[in-house]
């Protein structure tokens, strides 16, 4: 099997990964699912990819490079269409998948997904020697809901801690800059692959109303509006996010059992 650009914690039925933000949220998973997780790279614990001089180069996170992962991933894996979730970044990649990739996957469930991220920073901001690691960590810590509990909160911003300090900065090249459904959004195909839109009510980066925005412009695609959750639900706080994303899951399980039969 050729190497993959990410790392991969993969159990069946169960996933119980080391670390990362999916990690508490794994522990719930039902043995009726394979679930698999992973990191683009310098990303979590994945390195940069091997044979180039990465440190030679500015990182940025590119649109073409964060859709090959999952792609890459369900072909190693052999996977029949799965289903792809993802947040922040990957909520984003989510609804772009369904766009440019709709036949490749099931359904996704974008969670904090928009049309367009609003440019209103500048992501150099968060890769400066000046600006220490807790600045984004802090900046991550107020997009979580303050009724999430704290012990939780304060991982997310742990995780914001660690990693290469370009990390962050690099990856919001993808998140406000190159992804953009501005006039495409439209052109989902949701019976093709299935649109899940999931926004917490606490999220100022990507607030309800941005996703809701998104939806109206994609006849099928459901959305709600998570209670009492910010821009990270499934890692600060798992138990009130499995509440809606159980039934989603059930939902597609059940489509998919009704084309087979």
């Amino acid at each position: 099997m050729t190497a993959l650009p990410f790392e991969l914690f993969e159990r069946i039925p169960e996933l119980t990964a080391d670390d990362g933000e999916w990690r508490l949220m794994a522990r719930e998973w039902t043995g009726c699912l394979r679930l698999g997780v992973g990191d683009h790279s310098y990303v979590g614990k994945s390195l940069p990819p091997e044979g180039r001089r990465w440190w030679a180069e500015p990182y940025r996170l590119t649109k073409d490079f964060v859709m090959a992962v999952p792609r890459a991933l369900s072909a190693a894996l052999e996977l029949e269409r799965p289903v792809f979730m993802g947040s922040s970044v990957g909520g984003q990649l989510a609804v772009d998948l369904a766009y440019h990739f709709p036949d490749e996957f099931r359904a996704v469930i974008a969670l904090e997904a928009s049309l367009k991220q609003p440019e209103f920073f500048d992501p150099a901001t968060f890769w400066n020697p000046h600006v220490p690691a807790e600045y984004k960590a802090a900046f991550n810590f107020g997009l979580t809901a303050p009724t999430a509990p704290e012990a939780l909160r304060r991982e997310t911003w742990f995780l914001y801690c660690a990693g290469a300090p370009f990390t962050f900065a690099g990856d919001l090249n993808y998140w406000m800059v190159e992804h953009d459904l501005t006039g495409k959004a439209h052109e989902i195909d949701t019976s093709r692959c299935a649109v899940h839109l999931l926004t917490g009510e606490y999220d100022s980066a990507t607030p309800p109303e941005m996703s809701r925005a998104l939806a109206e412009q994609i006849e099928g695609a459901t959305i709600q509006v998570m209670e009492g959750l910010g821009h990270f639900p499934m890692c600060e706080d798992p138990e009130r996010f499995l509440a809606y994303i159980r039934p989603i899951l059930a939902h597609i399980a059940s489509s998919a059992s009704t084309l087979q039969t």
